[in-house]
């Protein structure tokens, strides 16, 4: 009976947890884009903490801890790491939390190499991506860029790069929606589905 159990038990599909984390990363990344690109004003963005923290943020760390048990060590690190980044970031819009208030002074250097660190990782994990698919490889490469460019607004001092920066952000973001729906499509029987044109 335990063995028939434990067969059932490993029977059992587990669900695929990438659409979770791309979805969460997209919205996110779509609204803060769009404050970026100056679409609305820039006090606007105090309505991103409350995604940071629990959708872009702790929506990801479960993405990530999920992906993890799947044994992909792709989406675990790519998804609790960017987790981690809206958690920092929402941190930082906190007004309560003191770090606006601490980097006042410095507030576009320290900025600008907060958001050069994550260009950074953000171009090592798209080289992860080149065995992937097309689909994921235009969301890390769009992304490695929005770092950038949003980095080198700050370092600058460049209204007109980080404008820039916050269109690149909702061509990721939208990058990173059409990836999920085709995850989610892919999963039972669908009306249709979205190609991800993997590589060969």
């Amino acid at each position: 009976m335990a063995q028939y159990a434990a067969e059932r038990a490993e029977a059992v599909p587990v669900a695929n947890p990438a659409p979770l984390g791309l979805c969460a990363f997209a919205l996110t990344t779509f609204v803060l884009s769009t404050i970026n690109a100056g679409w609305f004003p820039a006090g606007a963005t105090n309505v991103v903490v409350g995604l940071a923290l629990f959708y872009g943020g702790l929506g990801q760390v479960i993405a990530g801890i999920w992906e993890l048990k799947s044994g992909n060590t792709f989406g675990a690190t790519a998804f609790t790491s960017y987790g981690g980044f809206w958690l920092s970031f929402g941190v930082i819009l906190i007004p309560g939390s003191g770090v606006l208030t601490a980097i006042a002074p410095v507030i576009h250097p320290a900025l600008g190499v907060y958001l050069l660190a994550w260009a950074i990782f953000t171009a090592l994990m798209f080289l992860g991506t080149l065995r992937a698919n097309l689909a994921l490889m235009a969301v890390f490469g769009l992304l490695t860029l929005t770092f950038l460019f949003l980095a080198l607004g700050e370092l600058l001092v460049s209204t007109g790069l980080h404008v820039f920066g916050g269109y690149l952000g909702i061509l990721t973001a939208i990058a990173a929606w059409y990836t999920a729906l085709a995850g989610i499509l892919a999963q039972g029987k669908q009306m249709f589905s979205l190609p991800t044109w993997p590589r060969p």
